[in-house]
């Protein structure tokens, strides 16, 4: 298996990624609907991270048309269909690494979909952190990723993810397309180390699990 670079992986897959995702990911497509059901009702701003074609926005727009969206994605293809997808609401794009580009502050919601499983732990627990200081007082951040229950499991994604890096000679400085699952207790333990004190799993179909987050 050879390891692609991260943008490059979705800019070469941009036509199929939406029915990808609806059709052949068990539980996105429920997922997609969930999650727009946890949003706090009165929501006026939403920090979408990974956040792709837009996916997710679809759902989250017909329960609350005017929110107001920061999406942040690496895939400059991908926010520019999403920009065709939504061209009348209020979307603010960033092309660029979420781990890097400055969030702000005072966001009431912050969501992603189906990006944190290609990222080391010790990287989302800062991600964690960042995105908590950049939530409201009442802030909610809701994730839905692909999660395993086994240990094991998780150690050997890890495992095999740092041997091809090595085999192929990539760096740790840039990103690359491989699925490196935490399990649900580990999830929820970085959430809670951030500092989210109120941390629990709502939804679960196959390996597609949704997380929230509450300051």
């Amino acid at each position: 298996m050879v390891l692609e670079e991260m943008s490059a992986f979705f800019t070469a897959r941009l036509e199929e990624y939406d029915e990808h995702m609806l059709s052949f990911v068990e539980g996105c497509r429920e997922a997609y609907a969930e999650m727009a059901k946890l949003l706090p009702g009165n929501a006026k701003t939403l920090l979408d991270l990974g956040c792709g074609t837009g996916l997710e926005l679809s759902e989250i727009f017909k329960r609350i048309p005017d929110i107001e969206v920061t999406g942040i994605d690496l895939t400059k293809a991908m926010l520019q269909r999403l920009g065709e997808k939504y061209p009348h609401k209020n979307i603010h794009l960033i092309c660029g690494d979420y781990f890097q580009v400055p969030f702000g502050t005072g966001f009431d919601c912050a969501v992603s979909f189906q990006t944190m499983h290609h990222f080391k732990k010790d990287k989302k627990a800062e991600l964690y952190k960042k995105i908590c200081s950049a939530l409201s007082a009442e802030g909610v951040y809701i994730e839905c990723d692909y999660m395993v229950t086994s240990q094991a499991l998780e150690d050997l994604y890890f495992r095999e993810y740092e041997r091809l890096k090595k085999e192929q000679g990539l760096s740790d400085d840039e990103f690359f397309h491989y699925d490196t699952p935490c399990t649900v207790d580990n999830q929820i333990a970085l959430l809670k180390e951030a500092g989210f004190k109120d941390v629990k799993m709502t939804f679960r179909q196959e390996n597609t699990t949704i997380i929230v987050g509450r300051k």
